[in-house]
């Protein structure tokens, strides 16, 4: 039995060693000269790498925690030592812990009210959640309009949504934020450092589960390769890529849904991946390096949170050992559109800039490296496809169902840990035991 996988990444990757594992004949087509998708490492010193893409994990991510024991990765926790730096509006505040220096009253009825939606969804099929129709036509912005009085709650709410979804309030349904916060555990186990989903991070970089996955797939994994179309028949598919095409009994697509919808399908799917409304995730990602982590010698942590760009939000991300301080700003949401489009130069101007206002006392960067999923081809966004009015239950009932020969995986296609890694290999492991189950059936009956 032989089947290809279009997609290198984290759902790709895990499918592929899966059914290696099964004794299916595997071959993977990455578009990319890299394997890893929405997982890449940056090395900012000799030795020394950040998560330019997907970075954190929690206890509750369990296959993604199995997987790492399985390739013999460690983690380590994410440093939150100190105290927060805010602009939200005059001048940079400091302040101890994470919460923001806004009305209490006003956040808590804030995440009172998402908590209610959350827990109004249905996770393993949100369309069929109750009054999911008009949650689906409406807009999470529509909703905050309606909801939220307090101006607090207002300059808050997209902050969140940035930092949680990469979105912008006026992109997803109120159906997809809710469904992103149930799915994910929760806005409390979502937003949380310690015990949360943030906990740790994987200690040399989480482009690495990919990269020893591939290692183990050998020659199977064919990089520079970007999959045009599949056809199928009654026997099987044929793959076509960028040099050649390849015959098997099945195909795995496991690449983000807008970008499954430029492959040729012949037969033509029942229904498409992705819809007119269907986004990217907002997502650029800034590191700046400095010779140390400076802030800590002024007992800052490095967190911040801050109502003007580009940096959103920053976090310490200095490597465990040292050798380097590492800085990492999140620009997301409508923000991550407008610093995208600047020129490098004046992407790495605001970022210091700014870094320099909320931090006072920083030496100049030695380092800055900018990560702009926004306009990267083969990923469409990032941290995930973000759905908006009308997807859900339009595209819902078919992401995770095989049309003939050809099956799906990818963090869109979880109901579980959607737009994280966890969701992502999920998916892998999901569609690899499909298979097995699927065409196992077919040779005994055959």
């Amino acid at each position: 039995m032989s089947v290809v996988v279009v997609g290198a990444g984290l759902a790709g990757l895990t499918a592929a060693a899966d059914l290696a594992a099964r004794g299916v004949e595997v071959t993977v087509f990455e578009a990319r000269e890299r394997v890893g998708g929405r997982t890449h490492g940056i090395e900012v010193a000799p030795g020394a790498w950040v998560d330019a893409g997907a970075a954190y994990l929690g206890d509750r991510h369990t296959a993604l925690t199995a997987l790492l024991a399985e390739l013999d990765l460690k983690t380590t926790p994410t440093t939150m030592t100190g105290a927060s730096r805010f602009a939200l509006g005059g001048d940079g505040r400091t302040r101890a812990g994470r919460f923001p220096p806004l009305s209490a009253v006003a956040l808590g009825e804030l995440f009172d009210a998402l908590d209610e939606l959350d827990r109004g969804v249905r996770a393993d099929a949100p369309w069929l959640s109750a009054d999911a129709a008009r949650l689906d036509r409406l807009t999470a912005a529509e909703w905050a309009r309606e909801h939220l009085r307090h101006p607090d709650a207002r300059l808050f709410f997209p902050l969140f949504l940035g930092e949680m979804m990469a979105a912008d309030p006026a992109d997803v349904s109120v159906l997809h934020m809710a469904f992103y916060l149930r799915s994910g555990g929760g806005i409390r186990y979502l937003n949380a450092f310690a015990g949360g989903a943030q906990e740790s991070r994987i200690d040399g970089g989480a482009h690495q589960v990919c990269g020893r996955l591939a290692a183990g797939l050998g020659d199977r994994v064919r990089l520079g390769e970007p999959v045009r179309a599949i056809h199928q028949d009654g026997d099987g598919v044929t793959v076509v890529a960028a040099t050649g095409s390849v015959r098997a009994r099945a195909a795995v697509v496991a690449v983000p849904p807008p970008l499954a919808d430029t492959i040729d399908y012949r037969p033509g799917p029942a229904a498409p991946r992705s819809g007119a409304r269907t986004v990217p995730g907002c997502a650029v990602k800034v590191h700046l390096v400095y010779p140390a982590p400076a802030w800590r010698e002024r007992g800052l942590s490095g967190w911040s949170v801050n109502a003007r760009g580009p940096l959103l939000s920053t976090v310490d991300d200095s490597p465990v050992d040292g050798g380097v301080g590492v800085l990492t700003g999140f620009v997301t949401g409508r923000e991550a559109h407008r610093y995208a489009a600047l020129p490098a130069a004046e992407q790495r101007e605001q970022a210091f800039a700014q870094a320099a206002r909320l931090f006072p006392g920083l030496p100049e960067p030695i380092g800055c490296h900018v990560t702009d999923w926004v306009h990267e081809e083969y990923s469409r966004g990032c941290y995930a496809a973000l759905f908006g009015p009308g997807d859900w239950s339009r595209l819902g009932p078919r992401l995770a169902v095989p049309h003939q020969r050809v099956h799906w995986a990818g963090t869109e296609t979880s109901t579980e840990f959607f737009g994280l890694m966890e969701g992502a290999i999920r998916s892998g492991h999901r569609v690899a035991a499909e298979i097995n189950a699927m065409y196992r059936w077919r040779n005994i009956h055959d």
